[in-house]
């Protein structure tokens, strides 16, 4: 067997190191946090089987081979799905018939549609309307759109930790909901930590609004960190974990078996998004953020978008309730515990929580 040592600045560079030297079939011996020239660092002790020696490798595919045969093994697959959902929904289309419904009913759809809601949720409503001219569109919202806000009192786990895209508003939100409790409970005892690696612009913003407000402040840079956090949590009320934007094809499941995050029954993952992605992205972040300690969705930058359809694409979609809206360029009271109410005078009137509308 042959065995090597990594280290890198978090888990997960060290395992993409392992992964490009030994092949998916190394095994990780220990995983620890080790101090190199005064910095916290990663050190990974990796196997691998001595039959299978990396110079018995493959050499790597030229860029043009990597996207001829990434052309070859993936776009006859997606354009074959792609034909099959558009010919499903050309054929239900035409079954979609607004002028069937009552003049109240039509006049919603056809703002939902100006909203930029997709046409699977369009259907689903459609469906649901005209067994009842004279139902309101409402209760057919509430089945596939929910809220649950986020507070100390909807969500009691002791661990928060906040996923999504880079730029999607993750540490800010964070830092909202922090002050937020801080100030409804002052007696909370809360933490704030981060897996970003010991670096990048939201460490310093989660650690300096810490210190600020009396919060608690921890780095999570291995498995070990986390474990080391874990030990200590009984210290804290709410534990809020800013996570890092997962680059490449990884997964939050794989991020968090690495971390020892998975299987944690106190833990709840919100996933932080802002409207105005377009429809593939919020597929791919669907497959990416896949989890079952996914526990709910937080939209941000709602004053800088144009349309607020997604909000009910993603509900459908994920089943996820909105637990959070945020807007607005502040720390304070830019950030509202998400209830129904809120959802649908943001998506029919274009009012944000604080009250301003959007144009």
């Amino acid at each position: 067997m042959q065995m090597k040592t990594f280290r890198a600045a978090t888990s997960t560079a060290a395992f993409e190191k392992i992964k490009a030297e030994l092949g998916a079939e190394a095994v990780i011996l220990s995983n620890k946090t080790v101090t190199e020239n005064g910095c916290k660092c990663c050190e990974v002790v990796a196997a691998v089987d001595a039959k299978v020696k990396p110079a018995d490798k493959p050499k790597s595919p030229t860029k043009d081979a990597v996207v001829e045969d990434a052309l070859q093994n993936s776009v006859g697959w997606q354009r074959e799905w792609s034909q099959i959902k558009g010919q499903i929904m050309a054929l239900m289309k035409p079954q979609i018939d607004l002028d069937t419904l009552s003049p109240k009913q039509k006049l919603a759809m056809e703002y939902l549609e100006r909203e930029a809601v997709d046409d699977k949720v369009m259907a689903h409503l459609f469906c649901h309307l005209r067994q009842d001219r004279e139902s309101s569109i409402v209760p057919a919202l509430e089945s596939m759109a929910r809220s649950m806000p986020f507070n100390s009192k909807n969500w009691n786990n002791r661990f928060h930790a906040f996923a999504g895209p880079g730029g999607a508003g993750k540490t800010t939100s964070l830092v909202r909901l922090a002050l937020r409790e801080k100030k409804a409970n002052p007696k909370m005892r809360i933490c704030l930590a981060t897996a970003e690696g010991g670096r990048g612009k939201g460490r310093l913003i989660l650690k300096h609004y810490a210190e600020l407000s009396g919060l608690a402040f921890r780095e999570i840079i291995t498995r070990d960190d986390f474990a080391l956090l874990e030990k200590e949590s009984h210290q804290f009320d709410m534990i809020l974990i800013d996570l890092p934007g997962l680059s490449g094809t990884t997964t939050l499941e794989e991020w968090s078996a690495l971390y020892g995050f998975s299987g944690r029954k106190d833990l709840s993952i919100h996933l932080v998004l802002n409207p105005y992605y377009s429809e593939a992205q919020f597929e791919r972040f669907i497959e990416k953020y896949k989890s079952e300690q996914l526990a709910s969705v937080i939209w941000t930058k709602l004053d800088e978008a144009c349309t607020f359809g997604s909000i009910l694409n993603m509900a459908f979609a994920s089943g996820l309730p909105v637990s959070a809206l945020s807007y607005g360029s502040g720390l304070k009271n830019s950030i509202a515990p998400a209830n129904n109410e809120m959802l649908w005078r943001l998506l029919f009137m274009r009012k944000l929580p604080g009250g301003n509308i959007q144009p």
